[in-house]
């Protein structure tokens, strides 16, 4: 059924709705025909919260959604003998164009994010530049974390480990044992 939310965007919601006749008397009494008056119900109880609730609301909040509507509903098919057992949202389609648009909106806040790391990688290089022993010691840290996640393996180029002055095979393996746990090498 289409329907437009709290911030007008149109909507194309699948729901399933289940339901039982408890009094099979008064529900031939009270309706002329109590299928087609609990397909009405349900689908205006479903454009009612639709209309009450924001996209993004539906897109996260659909057991909620779902609870909410079994209780209007089964509100409404009560006095007609009928009980509600539940509704489920299926599935809640978007327009295409506002989708590629949302998808855009996204892109573009993934390059924010992007921008701020990147100065924030800028601003510790130009702290590194003129501070070398603090780099040597954030290069350490990170071949120190590397080496004491049990079972990794951590490959160094070789200017990396001249940049750092760890000298040879003798370095580089005191490093790993002081990395392990129990004092044997670490694992690679």
């Amino acid at each position: 059924m289409l329907s437009l939310t709290k911030d007008t965007v149109p909507v194309d919601v699948d729901a399933v709705l289940f339901w039982v006749v408890w009094d099979a008397e008064k529900a031939a009494r009270e309706v002329a025909n109590y299928q087609a008056a609990i397909a009405w119900a349900a689908q205006t109880a479903l454009r009612e919260v639709i209309g009450q609730m924001t996209l993004a609301d539906i897109l996260v909040g659909r057991a909620k959604m779902d609870a909410h509507l079994q209780r209007i509903i089964d509100e409404r098919t009560t006095p007609w003998g009928i009980s509600v057992q539940s509704v489920e949202i299926r599935d809640v389609i978007i327009p295409p164009a506002l989708e590629d648009a949302m998808s855009r909106q996204a892109r573009v806040i993934l390059a924010e994010s992007e921008k701020q790391i990147a100065s924030s990688f800028a601003e510790a290089a130009e702290i590194y530049v003129d501070n070398p022993t603090a780099l040597h010691l954030r290069a350490m840290n990170m071949l120190f974390e590397g080496l004491k996640a049990k079972g990794a393996l951590v490959i160094v180029p070789s200017s990396a480990v001249d940049t750092m002055n760890l000298g040879g095979l003798a370095e580089m393996t005191a490093l790993a044992m002081s990395a392990g746990s129990n004092g044997s090498p670490a694992k690679n």
